[in-house]
């Protein structure tokens, strides 16, 4: 038989077996093996290139055969997912549409890490918070720099439009809510105290008449915005309440905790109408899903419409079904929020868990982690379809902005044509993080925020701005 190896290989080979052998004691093979493989001549030499040979080539064979086997999971991972994906790369207005690298605008400007990221609902304009004690105000399209809103003394922890855009809330770890009137030059209109520890988050409820906020002092209030009087304390967390959040009609809160659990509370009576445990540390988010998710959620969970719990309420369309919940365990997990019960856990991120936003759709889960990625997960499979890497540092927030296309808003916010219909939309999601970029000009230390929009028509480039 017709040997492999060439003649040098085969003495190679030869000396790394006498080796072997001489090292484990086998003398009686290794002196014949010595006189069959004609290597008289043979001595042991601790500095010679054979030895040892025989031993790493054989623990490299082993890796090379798990690197084969993980290679051809992840192939057959990544055939799975072609297979399953659109032929064509979603358009601008594609209500599929996902973000994908590159990014349209790194923006740059604060001096601290970005706490919050917050899209006007009706321009083009985007306003990031930040530990630097500031409000900047950005436009998204071009990536410009308009104005730097100054009155808290401490980070800023959270901010939210009203659903006109008239108003801006924001929360700080000062104790103090403020509200921003942004059609009169950003003048901040009103200050909300009550909280007795740093305030974490703070959202306008649907009929803009009160704002909700959530604090260290492991209090949730409710604040009238004509009177600027806290009217609900809602009590029940035992730690730091991480944020809350209203449901699409206002009827519900779900908040997110320190002490590892999150609640579902009566917006009206303030009683908790779920706990939601399962976590192993700190819960940071807590979001409802949209109507449109409530679907490919329950096909997750296996349960079908009829003999779920809340299909009375799938079925009248009520909000606040579903919760999903992001953890410092660098897990997420999807809740039924009238019965308390974990329809499925997601695990893939490799680090603590800030930010989640559905998609549009209602067909995807986007995560936002400290381990600096963005990931996408199908709602039908519970599986991660798409990984970007985000940022250089660890992504803090993260929005949806599913903006008017230019020149397609109408007036008061409406997103409607003269005839009724539905105008164009472009799709847009931001991020931000406590990564830093050197401007060599000022020598300044800054951070940034990603901007992933879908593609339109070419804008004018972005503008570095201090």
């Amino acid at each position: 038989m017709t040997s492999a190896l060439s003649d040098r290989q085969k003495d190679e080979l030869h000396k790394s077996i006498l080796d072997y052998l001489n090292t484990n004691g086998f003398s009686e093979t290794f002196e014949m093996l010595k006189v069959e493989a004609r290597q008289d001549e043979f001595q042991p030499d601790p500095r010679a290139k054979w030895t040892g040979l025989l031993e790493k080539k054989w623990t490299s064979v082993i890796r090379l055969q798990k690197k084969i086997m993980d290679l051809e999971t992840r192939n057959a991972q990544l055939q799975e997912e072609l297979s399953s994906a659109p032929t064509k790369r979603p358009s601008a207005n594609s209500p599929d549409w996902l973000p994908r690298a590159p990014q349209r605008h790194t923006i740059t400007g604060h001096r601290s890490p970005i706490t919050k990221v917050a899209f006007h609902p009706v321009f083009s304009q985007i306003v990031t918070a930040s530990e630097d004690f500031t409000l900047k105000v950005w436009d998204w399209e071009t990536g410009d720099f308009e104005r730097t809103v100054k009155g808290h003394t401490k980070a800023v922890q959270d901010v939210d439009f009203d659903s006109k855009g008239n108003f801006l809330v924001s929360c700080s770890s000062d104790l103090a809510l403020k509200i921003w009137d942004t059609n009169n030059d950003w003048k901040n209109v009103k200050t909300l105290y009550g909280h007795d520890h740093q305030i974490s988050s703070a959202r306008y409820l649907p009929n803009d008449d009160f704002i909700v906020s959530a604090s260290r002092d492991r209090s949730i209030r409710v604040w009238e915005v004509a009177s600027g009087f806290c009217v609900k304390t809602f009590t029940g967390h035992a730690d730091w309440v991480r944020s809350v959040i209203p449901s699409s009609d206002g009827r519900q809160l779900v908040s997110s905790s320190a002490d590892h659990t999150s609640r579902v509370w009566d917006t009206q009576t303030g009683e908790t109408k779920a706990e939601l445990r399962g976590h192993d540390h700190v819960i940071e988010v807590a979001i409802f899903a949209p109507q449109a998710a409530y679907a490919a959620i329950r096909e997750l969970a296996g349960i079908s419409a009829s003999h779920a719990p809340n299909a009375k309420d799938d079925k009248a369309k009520v909000a606040g079904v579903f919760v999903a919940t992001g953890s410092r365990d660098k897990t997420i997990k999807l809740w039924d929020s009238a019965s308390g019960q974990c329809l499925k856990t997601l695990v893939g991120h490799d680090n603590w868990i800030r930010a989640l936003v559905f998609h549009p759709s209602g067909k995807f889960l986007l995560s936002a982690s400290d381990d600096k990625t963005i990931r996408t997960w199908d709602l039908l499979t519970g599986r991660c379809i798409k990984t970007l890497d985000a940022h250089t540092h660890f992504v803090t927030c993260m929005a949806w902005g599913r903006a008017p296309a230019p020149g397609a808003a109408g007036a008061n916010g409406s997103v409607a044509g003269a005839n009724g219909a539905d105008v164009q939309t472009v799709n847009v999601l931001a991020t931000g993080s406590v990564d830093q970029s050197v401007r060599p000009a000022f020598d300044l230390v800054l951070r940034s925020i990603q901007t992933f929009a879908a593609d339109h028509p070419p804008l004018d480039p972005p503008r570095l701005v201090g």
